[in-house]
């Protein structure tokens, strides 16, 4: 039932997705240098409007280096002079404070979503940029965990919270379902088709009947999308998405951890086990 109410609400979507975004924190790299190979990449860090970029990249002799840039985010672009330090504190050494030593010149960058964008270095023309995703491949695999979902639009503020566990067969236009363990909730990467790139979920009551759907992005921890009717049509209904623990169970949060199971007191199940042991097998 989950299967083909998947499916179902894949093939009947059919409208875009616009809405504002925020460039997302993490590693940035250059979209066509990603080749598996020591190379030069950035972080970037957006708060409120204001981007803060650290690159690490080489000089013309090979040496390593890195910049910083600091700029105000306007229209999703930003524009600033790349700076570069040195006479700084290195492993081991006391207190010290590095010193600016010149810029290379501006770098500009146009984010097109929160994930992708293009960036113009000093001296070199514009190329395309994205979020280094490392680690969750786009497969089933990567969709296991703990999520939550929160909408908000006219139908008011509705949540739903699942952990997806169990594996099953694909749809027509995704690589396979991954689903709660009372097959009731499952979503699904779609690799073919007008969704392909996006992640369906669909929720169904104890009936089978499609209670609503989700259509969304995500990357890594984080995604956005929309909300569907029982009819796999969009509602207004903006989505917020979440990963709450990775696939193996670790939370993702920045204040609680996992809660720590205190290790069994095991004297009493050792004196039986040496006590069994000592007098052997009776028959």
């Amino acid at each position: 039932m989950l299967f083909k109410k998947l499916a179902a609400v894949a093939l009947f979507m059919c409208t875009g997705l616009v809405y504002a975004f925020a460039p997302q924190t993490g590693t940035w790299v250059v979209t066509s240098e990603v080749d598996g190979k020591p190379g030069r990449g950035f972080g970037i860090d957006v708060q409120n409007t204001t981007l803060v970029m650290q690159m690490y990249a080489y000089e013309s002799n090979g040496q390593p280096t890195f910049y910083l840039a600091v700029g105000d985010v306007v229209d999703n672009k930003v524009t600033a002079p790349l700076t570069q330090y040195t006479g700084g504190r290195y492993f081991g050494s006391g207190a010290q404070s590095g010193t600016a030593a010149g810029s290379p010149g501006n770098v500009s960058i146009r984010f097109t979503s929160g994930t992708t964008g293009f960036i113009t270095f000093p001296n070199e023309g514009e190329v395309a940029i994205s979020r280094f995703n490392f680690a969750y491949p786009f497969a089933p695999s990567s969709l296991k965990g703990i999520w939550s979902f929160t909408s908000m639009g006219s139908l008011g503020l509705l949540s739903d919270a699942v952990n997806l566990t169990v594996t099953g067969p694909s749809t027509s236009t995704g690589n396979g379902i991954v689903a709660s363990a009372d097959g009731l909730f499952g979503c699904e990467h779609q690799v073919s088709g007008s969704l392909a790139g996006t992640v369906v979920c669909v929720k169904l009551n104890a009936q089978g009947q499609l209670q609503r759907g989700y259509w969304f992005t995500y990357s890594v921890n984080e995604g956005e999308g929309r909300q569907l009717t029982a009819s796999g049509y969009l509602t207004n209904q903006i989505v917020s998405i979440r990963r709450l623990t990775t696939p193996s169970g670790v939370g993702t949060g920045i204040v609680f951890k996992n809660t720590e199971q205190p290790a069994p007191d095991l004297t009493a199940l050792e004196q039986q086990l040496s006590q069994l042991a000592a007098q052997g097998v009776l028959e």
